[in-house]
C-alpha cells in the first residue's frame, strides 16, 4: 500500500534527515511552524509527527528528557490524559555539535487525549 511507503525527509533546513511514511504531510504548507519545530500530519487521521529542538533542562536526566518534554506538552495542551507508548535509549549524535560537544538524541512516542 502506498501509504506505508517511507521517504527520507530533510529537517531543519537539511541539517538532519529521517525517514517516515509518505502519508504525513508538512504542516508548513498550511500554517507557520516555529523554527525549532518540524511538524507533519496525516490529513485524514488524528496522527502527527513533531520533531522539536529543545532547551537543556538541568533538572532532567538525558534518559528521561524526551518523556519529560512530551508530558509537558500534554499538560500545556490541556490534554485529558497522557500515555507513554515507547521510549528510546540515549543515542549520541556526533554529527550534531554545540561547540565541540556532541548532541544526544532521545525519542518518546505518546498518546494524548
Amino acid at each position: 500500500m502506498s501509504a506505508d511507503l517511507l521517504s527520507e525527509r530533510p529537517l531543519f533546513g537539511g541539517a538532519i534527515s529521517t525517514s517516515f511514511p509518505l502519508r504525513f504531510q508538512d504542516v508548513i504548507n498550511v500554517r507557520q511552524v516555529p523554527d525549532h519545530q518540524e511538524v507533519f500530519v496525516h490529513p485524514a487521521r488524528d496522527e502527527s509527527l513533531i520533531f522539536e529542538l529543545l532547551d537543556y533542562k538541568h533538572e532532567v536526566g538525558d534518559d528521561g528528557s524526551a518523556v519529560w518534554f512530551l508530558r509537558d506538552l500534554a499538560i500545556e495542551q490541556e490534554g485529558e490524559g497522557f500515555a507513554l507508548l515507547e521510549q528510546s535509549t540515549v543515542v549520541e549524535a556526533p554529527g550534531l555539535c554545540y561547540k565541540s560537544i556532541p548532541a544526544i538524541v532521545t525519542t518518546a512516542v505518546g498518546q494524548m487525549v
